[in-house]
């Protein structure tokens, strides 16, 4: 029997799949890692965490399963998008790296769209924002310039830590169109994109596609996580489109809804959609993109409740589950970083309304669910008003998804059946996609097929659908209300 390994870097925790070739699940492992928050709006983590988690998770899963890593055939990592890595000539890490939610870069983001907004758009399909790349590494210029005198190579995420694994210096289009370095109608790295940071497109990594080998594991990587010597290591690509894979959206008109770190609507299209309220990126499938709306704050919502006002998700569940639809009242809007869809305003804060003596700690827990499914509704309309065709059936993937009450609001206020997969995590994306390049599968559809299956579906009440519409019109005003009081100095 022969393996592929899939790896996962998420908003907090590093997860390992290990995949046979009749696509079954062997091992997985988990490793959490810490994520910083030096000021208000700031967010960074440290790229060795990353590396340090990945040889756990491999240690552990090679344990538990017993398998000779002779018999991994290929590995190939995924991550986040926008989050770079910066180092000196010899790939030594010079910061913390800004992860995509990170806001401090708006005054950066304010000079690109007065100055760039056109020749960006045009070449990166998307607007100016402080997730990209670009603004990111431009308030390091401003601000740190000891630090940024020394750059001399720029990575992101998984690609930092394949180079632990293999040393090579490569990156995958799907990343690269999330930098905002990169000409979508070229596809190459831009010459007067980079030349706004004046940096010279050399100090990028050479461009290839996610399922080319990177490169092979050497030695040390060998003794430092129990793979063998010389074991391949593809390129990968980003979480996202790992997820999309997993939840086996392969043909236009199939979507995903994502209740992570940060809630995402993809739809599986054959063309890109330019506009300010989608992010769009190619689909590892030739010829497929999966344009998507986003909402900031999704499962962090939640866990930001869980974390400042104690319990355990399971007992929150339990508490919201008894109070009745619409929260008697109560209204969370969740821009705890801002928002994305469809106000890509990172100025927009947080808020509870309506609160009154009789609200609970059950109830601010579901507004803080319906908030957030509210947020979702807004990414859901964005895709309708600038016409992509979809389903009305969606694959609900990401931490949030797993809760059956989440669920149920999500369908009820969105009016979608919405179909749970036995696996739709990107570190199960990565390891099928793993599988279809050492020769499992002949084809993405095919591994699909092989490896997954639907373990529960939610249809919406489209009673309770009624009501909820009736009380995003409420949701709506109060981000009318208090927009304008968030872009006040305070």
């Amino acid at each position: 029997m022969k393996y592929v390994l899939g790896i996962d870097f998420g908003g907090g925790a590093s997860k390992a799949t290990l995949l046979s070739q009749d696509g079954k699940i062997t091992a997985v492992n988990t490793v959490e890692y810490e994520t910083l928050y030096p000021k208000n709006g700031w967010t960074e983590q440290n790229p060795m965490d990353w590396y340090n988690a990945t040889k756990e998770n491999i240690k552990a899963v090679l344990d538990e399963s017993g398998v000779n890593p002779t018999d991994i055939t290929a590995v190939s990592l995924d991550a986040a998008t926008h989050t770079a890595v910066i180092m000196d000539e010899d790939f030594n890490v010079l910061r913390p790296s800004i992860y995509w939610t990170d806001i401090r870069s708006m005054e950066e983001v304010k000079y690109l769209k007065e100055n760039y907004n056109e020749t960006i758009l045009k070449e990166c399909l998307h607007n100016p924002d402080t997730i990209w790349t670009l603004p990111q590494l431009m308030w390091i210029k401003n601000n740190e310039p000891e630090i940024w005198s020394k750059v001399k190579k720029v990575m992101f995420a998984k690609d930092f830590v394949r180079h632990q694994l293999t040393g090579d210096y490569v990156t995958d289009n799907i990343e690269a169109e999330g930098s905002m370095f990169f000409d979508y109608g070229k596809q190459c790295w831009s010459e007067s994109l980079c030349k706004i940071l004046e940096i010279d497109t050399e100090m990028l990594p050479e461009i290839v596609s996610p399922g080319d080998v990177a490169g092979k594991v050497t030695a040390e990587a060998a003794k430092d996580t129990g793979l063998a010597e010389g074991t391949m290591v593809l390129c990968g690509t980003t979480d996202t489109v790992m997820e999309v894979f997993a939840a086996g959206a392969v043909k236009e008109g199939q979507m995903t809804i994502k209740l992570a770190t940060a809630g995402r609507i993809c739809v599986v299209t054959d063309k890109a959609y330019p506009d300010k309220n989608l992010i769009n990126y190619s689909h590892v499938l030739d010829g497929l993109w999966y344009p998507g709306t986003a909402t900031k704050s999704c499962a962090a919502s939640y866990r930001w409740f869980r974390d400042t006002f104690g319990g355990e998700y399971a007992d929150l569940d339990s508490g919201a589950e008894s109070v009745a639809p619409g929260s008697d009242g109560l209204i969370f809007n969740p821009y705890l970083n801002g928002e994305l869809t469809p106000y890509a305003d990172p100025k927009l804060c947080a808020s509870f309304i309506g609160v009154r003596s009789g609200h609970t700690k059950a109830h601010f827990t579901r507004a803080v669910l319906e908030g957030v499914s509210m947020s979702i509704l807004d990414c859901k309309n964005a895709l309708e008003d600038i016409g992509i065709p979809h389903e009305d059936t969606a694959v609900i993937i990401g931490g949030g998804g797993k809760s059956p009450l989440w669920r149920q609001i999500t369908s009820d206020i969105l009016g979608f059946t919405l179909v749970v997969k036995k696996y739709a995590d990107s570190s199960f994306g990565s390891a099928m996609f793993a599988g279809v390049k050492a020769g499992f599968w002949s084809s993405p559809e095919e591994a699909v097929n092989t490896c997954n299956e639907d373990v529960s579906i939610t249809k919406p009440d489209m009673e309770r659908h009624a009501q909820y519409a009736k009380m995003f019109k409420k949701y709506k005003k109060v981000h009318d209300a208090l927009a304008e009081i968030y872009h006040e100095e305070f």
